[in-house]
Formats: structure tokens, C-alpha cells, sequence
């Protein structure tokens, strides 16, 4: 039984028909929508028994502002973190917007230039499923490595996950993380930055550091969260 939640979405029926499908083809036929259009639809009972009776639950793509603006600090968001802490088998997910969001520390915006500046990045809090993670998507295709370093640089303890398209990170027990798909995933390492002027930066002085790690994984290699390595399959 797969949940799925399009609040995010512009096109929220458009979106309906495109998941149902997508889904069928792979053999999933218990499908349905929660529509969380207001804080009131968060508190609905009904929605919360579905949440309570499912499998997994996904976020489509959107806007990341709306999806926290509606389901932050709402029963509906409660009770799945609930489950998704108490039970091993239960999945959330989410693509875009969606995944962005599942962090405590979500990006909701900002300017991509040629160096980077203070008021460059908008940080907010996420939905809290799993911590020290910040993720970005579309991370290739739209050249935002710069916007999620300047994230981890503000947030040293967190990760940052760039994923590129067609290419999805499955993380269980909040440590052990697996790259699916034909892209990769950039993974950013702020915890032994020697240098960085983040902190006393002006305005109009770009900010600059030191000793920031990447790592790129695809198909066929994992990573771990907590020990900050890669594992790769044989």
C-alpha cells in the first residue's frame, strides 16, 4: 500500500494519473493520493488511519516552501514519522522537492553565481525524518554544486547529497545509503574544513574554504552516513 502526497505540485491531478501509471508498470496496484491542500487536511483522521495502514509513503516534486508551509508540525506529518521511526519496513520517499524536504535542514532557495555570498542560500527546517543530511536535487543538470557546499559550509556536521537525475539514494537505518539508477550521487563533507571566512564574511566579499571533501558514487557502490565512507560492491 503506497501513500503518495502531491502537495507539493503545481498539477497535483496531472500528477495523480502519472504516478498511478508509473507504479502499475512495476506491479504496485495499491496506489492512492492523500490530498493535504490546508493545515486542516494534516489533521484529518481519515488520512492519518491511510498513513497508519501503509507501506510506504512518497512526496512528489514541487515546490519545497509549500510542502513545509502545509504539513509542518501537523498530525498528518507526526504520525509518519512516527511509523517511520517504529517500523523497519515502512518507506517514505520523494523526488524533488519531496526528497528535500525528508532532512531536518532543507534548502529552500537562492542565487547560483559565479562565487559564493552570504545571502546566496535560504536554510530552513525540514521535515526531520533523518538528521545530518541536507540534500539537493537535479544536482548535476542545473549546477548546484555551489549552492549545496555553501549549505554544508553553513552546517559542517551535515552531509550534503546532490543527487543527479534518474538516480535515487536509499538510505536504511539512517546510515547505510545505496545509489540506484544511471547517474550519481555527489556527497559533501564538511567536517574537516580547516579554513573558511563563512563566519565574518561581508556582503559583498565571496566566501572561500578549506580542506572540503567530495565523493561521487553510481550503481553499484553505497555509502555510510555516520563513518563517512564508501562502500564499494565486488
Amino acid at each position: 500500500i503506497i501513500e503518495v502526497i502531491a502537495s507539493a505540485s503545481s498539477i497535483p491531478l496531472e500528477m495523480e494519473e502519472l504516478y498511478i501509471n508509473s507504479y502499475k508498470r512495476e506491479g504496485f496496484t495499491h496506489v492512492a493520493f492523500i490530498k493535504v491542500e490546508s493545515k486542516e487536511d494534516g489533521c484529518d483522521p481519515v488520512s492519518i488511519k491511510r498513513i497508519q495502514g501503509a507501506h510506504a509513503v512518497f512526496f512528489t516534486g514541487g515546490d519545497q516552501n509549500k510542502l513545509i508551509s502545509l504539513l509542518s508540525e501537523t498530525p498528518l506529518l507526526k504520525v509518519i514519522k512516527n511509523k517511520y521511526y517504529s517500523d523497519k519496513n515502512f518507506i517514505v520517499g520523494g523526488t524533488s522537492a519531496g526528497a528535500m524536504v525528508l532532512p531536518e535542514i532543507i534548502i529552500t532557495g537562492g542565487l547560483i553565481r559565479e562565487a559564493l555570498y552570504k545571502e546566496d542560500i535560504k536554510i530552513a527546517k525540514g521535515f526531520g525524518l533523518i538528521n545530518d543530511i541536507i540534500v539537493d536535487t537535479h544536482f548535476i543538470k542545473r549546477g548546484r554544486f555551489a549552492r549545496l557546499a555553501h549549505a554544508v559550509i553553513l552546517n559542517p556536521t551535515c552531509l550534503g547529497i546532490g543527487l543527479g537525475e534518474d538516480t535515487a539514494l536509499i538510505i536504511s537505518e539512517g546510515n547505510h545509503a545505496e545509489c540506484l539508477g544511471s547517474g550519481m550521487v555527489i556527497i559533501i563533507d564538511g567536517s574537516k574544513i580547516t579554513t573558511t571566512n563563512i563566519a565574518i564574511a561581508k556582503d559583498y566579499i565571496p566566501i572561500v574554504v578549506e580542506d572540503l571533501k567530495v565523493s561521487i558514487i553510481a550503481e553499484g557502490t553505497g555509502y555510510l552516513l555516520k563513518e563517512k565512507r564508501i562502500i564499494v560492491k565486488t
